[in-house]
This record gives structure tokens, C-alpha cells and sequence, in this order.
């Protein structure tokens, strides 16, 4: 699989938001601050669904560990969104991963009075 190319960046707002909004109730909330300046993230090649991926400092190469909440949506066009936090194997922010279900772009990105918690 090729490496990612896409440049990192700092958290979005709408980004912020919405993790902030998953994790709310989450008992892991208070480890993750957010701010955009904490992480950097790259986006994910995914057709235009908004998966990013969290970069980090250690040179170490890092795994998929636990999916820690997942939430879901209905985009401007109907069609069903589901959200999904990742850690790594170390419990750090890994990646949170869109998925829409008929592999679409994304039209709008969700605020967190649109989530329906699913896990």
C-alpha cells in the first residue's frame, strides 16, 4: 500500500468539534485534549469521506489498537455516515475513520447535534 502523501496539518475546528462531541460522555474524554495545536493529522485518501489519520512523534510504527466510540449521521443526500474514533495499540489517537456506506464523497461534515452514538 502506498504511504500516505497528503501534507499534515493541525486539527479543523469542525474536527475539533466533533471528536469533542463523540467523546463527551466517553471515559477517556479528560486524556485527549482538544486543541488544535495538540495533534497533527493527515487526511486519508478516501475518496473524498473525511478519514484522517493522526501523526506521531515517536519513529516507532504504529497499529491499529481499539475503536474507542463510533457515532453515525445522515448526510445532505440521505445517506448514512458512520463515524469511527481509533486508537493505537498505545491508546493514543490513531485515526477517525468516515465511512459512507455507498462509498460517496462526503457533502457535509457533521456537527455534533447530528450524531447518533452507536458504540
Amino acid at each position: 500500500m502506498p504511504q500516505n502523501t497528503n501534507p499534515s496539518r493541525h486539527l479543523r475546528p469542525e474536527e475539533i468539534a466533533l471528536i469533542a462531541g463523540m467523546l463527551e460522555s466517553h471515559p477517556l474524554k479528560s486524556k485527549f485534549s482538544m486543541q488544535s495545536s495538540d495533534y497533527y493529522v493527515q487526511d486519508i485518501d478516501d475518496g473524498g469521506m473525511g478519514s484522517i489519520q493522526f501523526l506521531s512523534l515517536s519513529q516507532t510504527k504504529r497499529k491499529f489498537g481499539m475503536r474507542i466510540a463510533e457515532v453515525e449521521y445522515t448526510d445532505q443526500d440521505g445517506v448514512l455516515v458512520l463515524v469511527s474514533i481509533i486508537t493505537d495499540e498505545q491508546g493514543e489517537l490513531y485515526e477517525i475513520d468516515f465511512w459512507k456506506v455507498d462509498f460517496s464523497p462526503l457533502i457535509h461534515y457533521p456537527s455534533p447535534n447530528q450524531l447518533r452514538i452507536t458504540g
